[in-house]
């Protein structure tokens, strides 16, 4: 192979992949060694301006991804996908092709290795810029305050959407200008939760996410993975990959039910999309007590979708950007009477539907004390780790979850 087998020329008409041109020839030659001789005849041919073999190698790679556990994919595949990715993008960008190129990009940011991360969003940049004219112009000849929340919820009629005997216990306490000192005193020591009402006063977000055309114009041709169903715990739920505007699109129709709501869930949708990233900043908050940060994910979604009851190993600030949720928590101390499940991927979730609870089966959950609330928008909410929460959207919903790990002081 020769040095310059992944060479382009740089210009408006090509996405540029200056990484990909350096580094190219080691990554073939890394899969060759992995027994990928097929795929780099493919890719070979993909320089060439082939998109059949291109999107051949992309196949290969992706047959590679879900060979075994997504833990025991060997790294270097994860690579060739990404890099297929970018050839395919290369081929669609240069025909004038450009939601099809982003879409392969976002497939490489998705289910890519990080070699060629950079890559990825760079030429994800490029061909969005040429994209969102279109969304513009469209834009433009709409009512630009098109809402995704307006009006007041009736929570009259919401409360008896709510499991039994919500918000009639104690409530989380609510504060307003929280000193940092005092999350760590009277929250982060003790393991307690809190409402924080003014922590995001000053974000883009705020304003920016209630905008549909602005969600449109920033996120329109990325895909995203959502989830459809209930809950990731029946049966019927399943993930699928579609553009951010198609999950807009389903969000606002009517004909939405509980069995085919798609939820924007857990994603780390500001690594890949990283306009959204610049309308958010990490709360102070989730570095007082020396952690680390673990991730920051989105959780985007219509009215009514549901996380069960369940706990997670980390501290949880929850911002609630748009909308309005019921968040109940239970302490962590209470783990044995939750009737957590018995399989290693799932003890951290309960068996019990707060929605529909079997009194028989888990006679014990009615007696438990629990506190909830409902967080409104413009509210974060701090978990500490191990609490056990069970989260319903009152309305459509976009929030933020930032974790970090357990603080050094609490070991």
């Amino acid at each position: 192979m020769s040095s310059g087998a992944t060479g382009t020329v740089a210009g408006e008409d090509t996405l540029d992949t200056p990484i990909l041109e350096a580094e190219g020839n080691k990554l073939l030659q890394r899969i060759s060694e992995e027994g990928g001789y097929a795929y780099v005849s493919m890719a070979m041919l993909a320089l060439g301006g082939d998109m059949r073999a291109a999107e051949a190698a992309k196949e290969m790679a992706w047959e590679q991804l879900h060979s075994g556990p997504w833990h025991s994919v060997v790294p270097v595949w994860r690579d060739a996908y990404a890099m297929a990715c970018l050839h395919v993008a290369k081929l669609h960008y240069a025909a004038g092709e450009f939601s099809l190129a982003i879409r392969a990009l976002d497939m490489g940011l998705i289910m890519g290795g990080l070699t060629l991360r950079d890559d990825l969003n760079s030429a994800i940049q490029k061909a969005s810029r040429k994209a969102s004219l279109a969304v513009s112009a469209a834009a433009a000849a709409q009512d630009k305050t098109c809402k995704l929340v307006s009006g007041e919820v009736d929570m009259a009629e919401m409360q008896r959407l709510l499991p039994v005997k919500s918000l009639s216990y104690k409530m989380v306490a609510k504060r307003k200008s929280l000193s940092l000192e005092g999350f760590l005193r009277d929250h982060i020591l003790p393991g307690s939760p809190v409402i924080i009402s003014d922590g995001m006063v000053h974000w883009p977000a705020k304003s920016n996410w209630n905008d549909m055309n602005y969600l449109k114009k920033i996120a329109g041709f990325r895909t995203v993975p959502v989830e459809v169903g209930k809950n990731y715990l029946c049966t019927e739920w399943k993930q699928e990959l579609i553009t951010f505007s198609e999950f807009l699109e389903r969000i606002q129709s009517n004909a939405s039910t509980s069995g085919n709501t798609t939820y924007l869930a857990q994603h780390p949708l500001f690594d890949q999309i990283q306009e959204l990233r610049q309308d958010i900043v990490i709360p102070d908050y989730c570095f007082v007590s020396g952690g680390e940060m673990r991730s920051v994910n989105a959780w985007f979604g219509p009215a009514g979708t549901v996380t069960p009851l369940h706990h997670d190993p980390h501290h949880n600030i929850l911002a609630q950007v748009v909308g309005k949720k019921y968040i109940r928590l239970y302490s962590a101390s209470f783990s044995e009477e939750l009737y957590p499940h018995e399989e290693s991927m799932l003890r951290n979730s309960s068996q019990v539907d707060l929605d529909n609870i079997d009194v028989k089966e888990f006679p014990k959950i009615l007696d438990l004390e629990f506190v909830d609330c409902v967080l409104e928008e413009g509210e974060m909410i701090y978990i500490p780790p191990k609490w056990w929460h069970y989260v319903k959207s009152l309305t459509t919903s976009f929030s933020v979850s930032f974790w970090w790990s357990e603080s050094k002081m609490a070991n």
